[in-house]
């Protein structure tokens, strides 16, 4: 269990390859050693980011885990179950797709779709239960400011991180009292391995940056963070503007 200090002695990654899963990952195991499974598909990937765990002191696991693969969530917990109680879990996986692509291309909405909106509420669904169960825990959910109001220039991910903000924001309320808790991150720009050659953003940051949040954010007892925090207000304003002036906005 999370103890007062606010230390954590499991953790659990689904999406475990992402530079934020994994930069959460080093930010707890620079307090203490603790259980860490890394919860992806059987990639290299994925072999790396165990051994990088291990040597800075974290009792690994990994698990299989595909958001191609309708029954991926419940197999997954199950395995993760046997080996005791969750106290973080992370779900930080999905996909940026090809803007162009998406106006178009029916099928690559739909892949989008899946693996941004569904099985991430797949997966929030079956934690709850377990959560729910062992008397304890938080989930982490990773959203995006672009959730906040679709631009036209990525408006297909925009939306599914709209639908997986909402989710997870009705999640939190459906468990209070519970002694579960759920933390919806909303970060910016984040420089990654997703966002590779394209320009900074306004406001960018790093996976490190929102690994501090997301610490802090669970320590705090918040139910929703920012990352940079300054994005809260540039959002709040843009939400505001009237759509004729936003659709011309360069954003």
């Amino acid at each position: 269990m999370i103890d007062a200090l606010g230390s954590v002695g499991s953790l659990l990654l689904v999406g475990g390859t992402s530079d934020i899963a994994v930069a959460t990952a080093h930010r707890y195991l620079r307090e203490r050693p603790l259980r860490v499974v890394v919860a992806a598909r059987d990639t290299p990937r994925r072999a790396a980011v165990a051994d990088q765990l291990s040597a800075a002191g974290g009792s690994v696991e990994v698990v299989d885990f595909d958001a191609d693969d309708p029954g991926s969530p419940e197999r997954m917990l199950a395995r993760v179950a046997a080996g005791g109680d969750v106290d973080v879990a992370l779900v930080a996986f999905g996909q940026l797709g090809n803007a162009e692509q998406l106006r178009s291309d029916a099928a690559a909405v739909a892949q989008l779709a899946r693996v941004n909106y569904v099985v991430p509420t797949v997966v929030g669904t079956v934690l709850a239960e377990h959560m729910r169960r062992q008397g304890h825990g938080v989930i982490v959910a990773l959203s995006s400011v672009a959730g906040e109001r679709p631009r036209a220039s990525n408006f297909v991910y925009g939306s599914t991180k709209a639908g997986l903000d909402a989710f997870y924001s009705g999640l939190s309320d459906s468990l209070a009292g519970s002694g579960v808790s759920v933390l919806v991150v909303r970060p910016g720009f984040v420089r990654s391995k997703m966002t590779a050659g394209m320009p900074d953003a306004p406001l960018a940051t790093t996976p490190e940056a929102v690994a501090e949040a997301i610490v802090s954010g669970i320590r705090r007892g918040r139910h929703t963070v920012w990352v940079p925090g300054a994005m809260r207000v540039v959002m709040s304003v843009l939400r505001h503007v009237p759509r004729p002036v936003f659709r011309r906005l360069p954003i």
